[in-house]
């Protein structure tokens, strides 16, 4: 397949892209940013400079490349920009799509994400509506989901995959990043609240073997949902930092998601199937 990716240097397309070569496909890799060029070109895609926000720009690459399906793995994220992120989702993912279809593409496979499911008492299923009734400030995040999801809903084959918490290389979770520097000065409290996490590598390899999916909504996380009293001190210990305070209580939303789709129904099994393993190999 020719196969255009909008995100080829982020956390995920880096780990992405050189699996996509590796199963034959002709890879066009968009960034925004020139200076990610040769490492696109070194991962094994043909590199393209493009602004997700300029429409003419974005819609030549497109036509240009022709590609069977388009994967949308776009995030502005570096600087935890939430409002850039929301704007990438919404504005970003329609000028995808219509680039998309104007080229005669049929599939794209999308990055959505796992904890935007309605308050439950339990971990969601796909069949979870989205908590469109949010207060603020979590009803920013769950319309740019819903615009996202259904921008992409307009393609004749869309897949999307609702990510858990990402942590591996290039992410929040790393030694040196924003989270590790949080719990080491003490300010992330363990609360009761349910997170899925999946390990960047799992989601990578998800969004190849989604090329071989049905059109539809999949969780991609991991087997074990578990509140931060139960990953963040082990967190905290493998980075040597103070184990963290208890604070009762959770955010709206924090129920956490199952794989049973993904795993029984589409065969994607993962390499870390618990934060515990994978924290521990991240880490190391």
């Amino acid at each position: 397949m020719r196969i255009f990716v909008a995100g080829a240097a982020g956390a995920i397309g880096r780990l992405m892209v050189p699996a996509l070569v590796r199963a034959g496909h002709d890879v066009v890799g968009m960034t925004r940013s020139p200076g990610h060029v040769d490492t696109i070109r070194q991962l094994g895609a043909q590199p393209v400079v493009a602004d997700v926000f300029d429409r003419e720009q974005l819609e030549t690459e497109v036509l240009k490349a022709r590609p069977d399906c388009v994967i949308h793995q776009l995030t502005s994220l570096g600087n935890r920009d939430f409002a850039a992120n929301s704007r990438i989702r919404i504005e970003g993912t329609r000028n995808l799509v219509d680039a998309a279809l104007k080229a005669g593409t049929r599939k794209m496979i999308a990055q959505s994400i796992a904890w935007a499911y309605e308050p439950g008492p339990s971990p969601a299923t796909e069949e979870v509506p989205l908590d469109l009734d949010a207060p603020l400030p979590r009803q920013g995040t769950i319309q740019g989901v819903a615009a996202l999801e259904e921008e992409v809903s307009r393609m004749p084959e869309p897949v999307i995959l609702r990510y858990g918490k990402f942590y591996g290389p290039g992410t929040w979770f790393e030694q040196n990043e924003w989270m590790a520097e949080q719990v080491r000065l003490g300010q992330i409290p363990a609360q009761d609240g349910i997170t899925s996490f999946v390990h960047v590598e799992d989601a990578a390899r998800a969004a190849v073997l989604a090329l071989d999916w049905p059109p539809g909504t999949v969780n991609i996380v991991d087997d074990e949902p578990a509140s931060s009293r139960e990953w963040l001190p082990v967190y905290a210990d493998l980075l040597g930092a103070p184990a963290p305070t208890y604070e009762p209580g959770s955010a709206r939303g924090e129920r956490g998601a199952l794989n049973t789709k993904a795993r029984l129904h589409y065969g994607w099994q993962p390499i870390y199937p618990s934060w515990r393993s994978g924290f521990a190999e991240s880490l190391k």
